[in-house]
């Protein structure tokens, strides 16, 4: 499986995360739990990563795993 990974960093300290494979946000300080409870009750924004995760992840993993296969 492919896991999608979205962190934010704010003076080199990671305070949120979307995780693909939990679906949701999870926050790592105050400010991010906060973030993470506002992120996770919007659809919208979860779609956005979602959307992502398929659009961009999927696609390149594709382009990316059929190269490989071409030089074997």
């Amino acid at each position: 499986g492919m896991e999608y990974i979205d962190s934010y960093v704010f003076n080199k300290v990671e305070y949120i995360r979307f995780n693909s494979t939990v679906g949701r946000y999870v926050g790592y300080t105050e400010h991010g739990v906060k973030n993470a409870e506002a992120w996770n009750s919007d659809a919208g924004i979860l779609g956005q990563e979602q959307a992502q995760l398929e659009s961009y992840c999927k696609h390149n993993a594709d382009i990316y795993y059929s190269a490989i296969r071409d030089k074997t």
